[in-house]
């Protein structure tokens, strides 16, 4: 995809799984005590397990590995809505449980040595490592679990309350021993969503305003702790040599490099031209011209490794987002004709070298995208909305519009044209008036001046329909808070998915979340029947009816033209020096970097 999460982030459901059952390890005794629990239908590694198979358990300590990231920070707390966090904080907590990156979802004990589940699937009990330790060396306890949930549910970015909604109580049974209890039994992704959340330290922040942004260095107990800041510039992250769990069966083979940088720019020609020059180690290559040429005068240097790595991860929805909220948007039909403006052949075959392919689906690359006509399984479930939904989710199969990439999209345009009139658009003067006769005009929002040469084609197209788009870029913090605030017309939006879609879904559709600052519900979805379709994702029994369920969701969401879809690519593309070196065996869903590459020592790039 063109704009993508780094080092996958993408944190809380990247790595999901293909069924929707919860699945229990087998008993480790008496008390049915579990080391692992899925969605999926087996769990791969036992109780016993050395190291993950991904992983090179003989992979050396040491080194220090520069990355880049471009924009600034001004916060040193992810978990709040205010201010914009640096990267790389994950790696300084740690969790109950931790998800493998070759399995879809299935998670492992971590803080948590063994965990339960009340055989009426209504609560899950955590038993904690009692010689788990923050930085400080005091011990993590189930008062601290107790404290973070509470506390990111009062104090936290917003979205946590949709998140954790489905959680009704907790209870601390001793020191560290912690139970859960679910409002209801068939959430069976929650037992995971709940072990995923990173666990804070009462007793740092017991007299500190976890409201407040800024540079207090957090406290942690994960792998790496902050070894200095320059605000807005780079952060510098030091692995921890006495590590509570670095023989934890979860870290063996990760966390290699001693020191981890991350320097911030400005600019992303700058960060191409700083990698070619050794200014920092590690590129994933977002934008196909660059793939394509900007690396071609270092074919020769033997140091220097550009690579391709399939995967397997669904790449879910990159695309154009009108924000329904504003009135120029809530016209369905203006929606689906500016669609038609947006030549992808032509910009494919033009601008991406013919890298990409057109995203169709909010669910693209997986088998829970919606194709052709609806199948039985579908039409059971939406012969129920009949009358609410558009009627073209029965009778059309969903297209945004193709074009033979000659750069001639006259017909998509005279399509658009037609549409608009039938709706009571007018076109004066070239301009074209909605009903009420206000001419259409927006702003797209851009963060990446990269962009700006894809959207001037599509601007250039709206003007021969009487649209007046203009362009405007900012900067990192200006577009974060803009989109908290959904102050914009229309950005673009890369929302990743998973095998095993959600909780998450709230999030991303509900009406609740579109009143939610901070949300990720950029478009303002207030759609009763797509509420309805994600309660029933969140509840379904078993894989076959979530599969059925994603597809009516995604049927309805492409067929109420929320978005303009734009591409995806079924690789990652990586530009490196060979100081660094990777694992043999990639996982299926993550990359797995930096936590299972190294240092080389024995490069001649050092």
């Amino acid at each position: 995809m063109f704009i993508i999460n780094k080092y996958i982030l993408i944190n809380i459901k990247i790595l999901i799984s293909i069924l929707l059952i919860i699945n229990i390890a087998k008993a480790e005794d008496k008390n049915n005590y579990v080391h692992a629990i899925s969605v999926f239908d087996e769990i791969k590694y036992d109780k016993n397990f050395k190291h993950f198979d991904y992983v090179n358990p003989a992979a050396p300590k040491g080194g220090k590995i520069r990355l880049a990231e471009r924009g600034s920070f001004d916060s040193l707390n992810q978990f709040i809505l205010k201010g914009l966090p640096a990267v790389g904080l994950d790696s300084i907590y740690e969790s109950l449980l931790v998800t493998s990156l070759d399995e879809p979802l299935t998670a492992y004990g971590l803080l948590a040595k063994a965990l339960k589940i009340s055989p009426d699937k209504s609560s899950i009990t955590f038993y904690m490592h009692e010689n788990a330790k923050w930085h400080d060396n005091v011990p993590i306890t189930a008062s601290d679990v107790e404290w973070t949930f509470n506390n990111i549910l009062k104090k936290g970015h917003p979205s946590y309350k949709s998140y954790y909604s489905d959680i009704k109580d907790i209870e601390i049974i001793n020191a560290f021993t912690i139970k859960f209890t679910f409002k209801n039994t068939n959430n069976r992704e929650l037992p995971i969503i709940i072990g995923q959340m990173k666990i804070l330290p009462k007793h740092f922040w017991k007299d500190i305003d976890f409201n407040s942004s800024g540079f207090l260095i957090p406290l942690g107990s994960g792998p790496y702790k902050i070894k200095n800041v320059n605000a807005g510039k780079n952060i510098t992250y030091q692995r921890i040599q006495d590590h509570w769990a670095k023989n934890h069966s979860i870290y063996i083979g990760q966390n290699n490099f001693d020191i981890i940088q991350y320097d911030y720019y400005r600019d992303s020609n700058v960060m191409i031209e700083a990698l070619k020059a050794k200014e920092y180690d590690f590129r994933p290559e977002n934008i196909s011209k660059e793939w394509a040429t900007a690396y071609n005068d270092l074919k020769k240097n033997s140091s220097f490794i550009k690579e391709e790595i399939d995967h397997e991860l669904p790449q879910g929805m990159q695309a154009f987002v009108y924000n329904t909220r504003k009135e120029i948007f809530q016209n369905i039909h203006l929606r689906k004709a500016l669609s038609l403006a947006f030549d992808f052949e032509w910009t494919n075959k033009t601008l991406f070298y013919g890298q990409y392919i057109r995203s169709t689906s909010y669910f693209s690359n997986s088998e829970l995208a919606s194709s052709d006509l609806p199948s039985e399984g579908e039409l059971n479930i939406l012969e129920k909305y009949k009358n609410m939904i558009p009627s073209e989710v029965f009778s059309t199969s969903y297209s945004p519009g193709l074009t033979d990439g000659s750069g001639n999209n006259r017909k998509n345009l005279r399509e658009a044209i037609k549409i608009l009139k039938n709706a009571n658009y007018t076109l004066d003067n070239n301009t074209l008036r909605n009903p009420a006769g206000r001419a259409i005009k927006f702003e797209i929002l851009l963060v990446s001046p990269a962009f700006e040469r894809i959207v001037a084609p599509f601007i250039k197209n709206m003007s021969k329909l009487g649209v007046k788009a203009t362009i405007r870029i900012v900067d990192t913090a200006q577009y974060k808070n803009r989109l908290d605030n959904y102050d914009f017309e229309m950005v673009v939006m890369s929302r990743g998915q998973s095998l095993t879609p959600g909780n998450e879904q709230r999030n991303y559709w509900s009406s609740e979340s579109a009143d939610i600052n901070g949300s990720a519900n950029w478009i303002g979805i207030k759609n009763k029947i797509v509420d309805e379709l994600i309660e029933l994702i969140i509840h379904a029994s078993n894989r076959k009816e979530l599969i059925f369920y994603t597809k009516a969701l995604d049927r309805i969401l492409l067929h109420n033209h929320y978005v303009i879809p734009h591409w995806h690519i079924k690789k990652w593309r990586l530009a490196y020096w060979n100081k660094l070196k990777r694992p043999i065996n990639i996982p299926k869903y993550n990359l797995g970097f930096p936590e299972t590459w190294w240092y080389n020592f024995n490069s001649t790039d050092n």
